[in-house]
């Protein structure tokens, strides 16, 4: 048996089954081996069909029949827009039988380039079609074609379901020639489940009809009758059916059916222990296998070939059409086009004439708006670095206020201590009340917050640069000790300001340090003014 090679044949013999009601010159050639001129035949017909746009239905056909000739060439992508120009034509004038034949071809192309997806899709669509239309001939092509798919996918089940329905309509029909494929198919799907006896019985009925016509069709049915035979152990048998399609082959010179043939009776022969027959069959399956290739693919190309040159050669007309209609518009817009010229040539002499004056006398206001502006800028940035360095000079004055102040009135606060501890003196209650005042007045952070205020003018971004590369969250106290560090104060001078001892300052600054990601080797005052 030969699943593959009974799918090919009913495929191609589906597809020929609809197209047979509007021409078959196309397959006439094909079958004669003249594929060039049923290019040339099928496009002439098309081209005659668009001659006439009132017969959108003719056109549409011209166009199916190329895409099923392109089809059985192999060259899908050409078969896939002729359907699609097809489908075109009936948007407006539709027509149910042939748009069912259209999508039943499209799901082949899909089909025949295993989307077994997008074909079921097809297959369905026309499937229901039919139904609602009560096609039964178109009916029984879809389930066929489903069947064939589900076949291929290994789904055996929903493929005998759907070649028995479709067998059913065909018997219903008459119809010989689509019993014949169908009988065929079901005993393929039969051989696949290695239920050889059910498959012999379709294959023997396939034959029934098909017997006598001397066609592919028969060839193929007795090569599967053999290749039953042989899965069966009954090789003189399947020598005999084999060697009949062989012969049956060689009488319609089908270069397929004879190496399906050869291929099989070299099989047989080798189960049969005939080595030398069986080799000697196998290359000639081989050669013919080469030969059929090889004629396959000189068709694609001269099919090909022909298809470039009558495109470039409609491509060429088209152009010196428009060649000739672009020189008839030249002609015709000459004189005008000179006037035309003359006239903006004498307009854009005077416009660019005051234009350039215009564009003249604007660089030069614009020079001298853009000199004012740098002057601004200039006179801008020089009071603005006046502004900070005497805001800088405000801030080292203020700091040092505040040093004096705290040691003035450190020392005083110890000189009326320690006059307040004179018992016998009168004032001494007096004295104790001004201690506790300054001693509140040191306490107080109004000063140190307006020095806050005069750093962050100067140096509005120092906390938020030194709080991000800590390590550690910053207390309060040590982002003051980062401040005065960063005016270049001495230990001395923060220790005043701050009212703790120098000790205290250098304790303060180690901790801080440690909190910093500072070289061992860099000063911590620097690090602080570079920030």
């Amino acid at each position: 048996m030969k699943k593959i090679f009974g799918f090919v044949l009913f495929f191609l013999t589906v597809c020929m089954l609809p197209i047979s009601l509007y021409g078959q010159q196309a397959d006439d050639y094909l079958d004669l081996g003249l594929a060039g001129e049923a290019y040339h035949i099928l496009q002439k017909q098309l081209e005659t069909a668009k001659q006439h746009p009132e017969s959108p239905l003719q056109i549409a056909v011209g166009h199916l029949e190329l895409g099923a000739y392109y089809h059985t060439l192999g060259l899908y992508t050409e078969a896939l827009a002729q359907y699609n120009f097809a489908l075109e034509q009936l948007v407006h004038h539709p027509d149910d039988m042939l748009y069912a034949e259209l999508n039943n071809n499209i799901g082949k192309v899909y089909l025949s380039l295993i989307n077994f997806e997008l074909a079921e899709q097809y297959f369905e669509e026309t499937k229901t079609a039919c139904e609602q239309l009560g096609d039964k001939k178109g009916l029984a092509t879809s389930l066929g074609l489903l069947g064939a798919s589900h076949e291929k996918q290994s789904e055996y089940e929903e493929a005998l379901e759907d070649q028995r329905r479709s067998l059913a309509l065909f018997k219903e029909l008459r119809d010989d020639l689509g019993t014949a494929l169908t009988n065929e198919n079901i005993g393929s799907i039969y051989e696949d489940l290695e239920q050889f006896d059910l498959a012999y019985d379709y294959f023997n009925r396939a034959y029934g009809h098909l017997k006598g016509t001397g066609t592919e069709a028969e060839a193929n049915v007795l090569n599967n009758l053999g290749d039953v035979f042989r899965k069966r152990g009954e090789y003189p048998s399947a020598l005999e059916k084999t060697t009949l399609a062989l012969e049956l082959a060689i009488q319609i010179n089908d270069l397929h059916q004879m190496e399906s043939a050869h291929k099989d009776l070299s099989k047989t022969y080798a189960l049969m222990g005939n080595f030398e027959q069986a080799h000697a069959h196998l290359l000639l399956a081989e050669q013919y296998n080469s030969d059929m290739l090889t004629s396959q693919n000189s068709d694609q190309l001269n099919v090909l070939q022909t298809i470039y040159e009558t495109n470039k050669k409609e491509a060429e007309i088209e152009l010196l059409k428009e060649q000739n209609k672009v020189s008839e518009a030249h002609q015709n817009l000459l004189w005008v086009a000179l006037f035309s010229i003359a006239v903006i040539f004498v307009i854009m002499y005077y416009y660019m004439g005051r234009k350039r004056k215009a564009k003249l006398k604007i660089q030069e206001y614009k020079q001298r708006m853009l000199k004012a502006e740098l002057d601004k800028k200039a006179i801008e940035e020089k009071n603005l670095q006046h502004e900070v360095q005497l805001k800088a000079a405000s801030l080292s004055r203020y700091s040092l206020h505040l040093s004096q102040k705290n040691k003035i009135l450190l020392d005083m606060s110890n000189t009326l201590r320690n006059i307040a501890s004179r018992k016998h003196m009168d004032t001494s209650s007096k004295i104790k009340e001004l201690v506790k005042e300054i001693d509140f007045n040191l306490k107080q952070e109004q000063e140190w917050d307006e020095f806050m205020s005069f750093f962050k003018e100067i140096h509005p971004e120092f906390v938020k640069k030194l709080s991000s590369l800590s390590q550690n969250s910053l207390s309060p106290a040590e982002l003051r000790l980062g401040m005065l560090l960063r005016l270049n104060l001495s230990s001395k001078e923060i220790a005043s300001i701050l009212r703790v001892t120098p000790d205290s300052v250098r304790v303060a600054r180690h901790r801080l340090r440690k909190k910093l990601p500072i070289d061992q080797k860099e000063e911590l005052v620097n690090f602080m003014i570079d920030l």
